[in-house]
């Protein structure tokens, strides 16, 4: 069998891809925080948690992951977690629904991502907001914040993605 060598170049030797071909990570920033953040309220508020990155180019990507727990204090509560890039919500990221008869200081998982197109070489910041919605109590972010397990921390990862030319 022949071995296809690209512009006679070894497979190790290609640093680049031919031009008009995206995808490519360029760079790849974390944020994370295990501070405990607490919400009776309706009304969307910062968790701690976000992350800055620079394009480079305006027709890059940038790809949003975003890891937190959520901890409701009683039943029947209602809230939500989403994702911001500077003022702009780019989306839901969970529901955080508790249904009568479930046990206090329930946690939920929530992972999401997302892949934005900023069309900027700015500096942006990405974070997420959460709300109880309905149902009295309270929901917690980063809620065991007493110890560095993995239950305590938000972390959010954006990875620059070269645009398609």
């Amino acid at each position: 069998m022949a071995i296809i060598k690209p512009n006679n170049n070894t497979i190790s030797a290609i640093t680049a891809l031919p031009a008009g071909v995206g995808g490519k990570v360029l760079q790849v920033v974390n944020g994370s925080t295990y501070t405990k953040v607490s919400s009776t309220s309706s009304t969307y508020a910062d968790t701690g948690l976000s992350a800055s990155i620079t394009p480079s180019s305006s027709s890059n990507k940038v790809l949003v992951i975003v890891n937190q727990f959520l901890i409701k204090s009683n039943d029947n509560i209602y809230g939500g977690l989403k994702l911001l890039r500077d003022s702009t919500e780019l989306g839901f990221i969970a529901d955080l629904i508790g249904y009568t008869g479930a046990s206090n200081y329930n946690t939920n998982s929530a992972s999401a991502s997302f892949l934005d197109t900023p069309s900027s070489t700015s500096a942006l910041n990405y974070k997420t907001q959460f709300a109880n919605l309905g149902g009295g109590g309270t929901i917690d972010v980063q809620a065991d914040s007493s110890s560095d397990t993995e239950r305590g921390r938000g972390s959010m990862t954006l990875m620059e993605i070269a645009g398609w030319l």
